[in-house]
């Protein structure tokens, strides 16, 4: 093969009957740093968001948590009170039916003092 017709071969290769000797190529879109950078900020804007959200809501239910907490410490209060009132109530039933009480006589006073 000579030259010439190894140049003609490559040449029929690129441009054959009834096609176009221009050849495309084709070009891949890309995004400049202007795009790229407006794509972060609007990105890092909703992640804010989101972040802000979750924030608020376990804020909501810290509020809850907090108000159910007081809640339980002023029952268990008011229960604390409620069992010395009801100690108290039944110390008296307890006291004036007890053995000791039973045996104890009661006493008139006697004679008093004049001056």
């Amino acid at each position: 093969m000579t030259y010439s017709s190894s140049l003609a071969m490559s040449r029929s290769r690129l441009a054959e009957r009834n096609q176009n000797s221009v050849a495309f190529r084709v070009q891949e879109r890309t995004l400049g740093p202007i795009s790229n950078t407006i794509i972060l900020i609007v990105l890092v804007c909703l992640l804010g968001l989101m972040y802000l959200t979750q924030v608020t809501k376990t804020n909501a239910l810290g509020y809850k948590i907090n108000d159910l907490q007081q809640q339980q410490t002023q029952l268990s209060n008011q229960h604390d009170d409620l069992e010395v009132a009801s100690a108290r109530l039944q110390s008296l039933n307890r006291v004036q039916n007890s053995t000791v009480a039973k045996s104890m006589v009661a006493i008139s006073p006697s004679n008093t003092i004049q001056n």
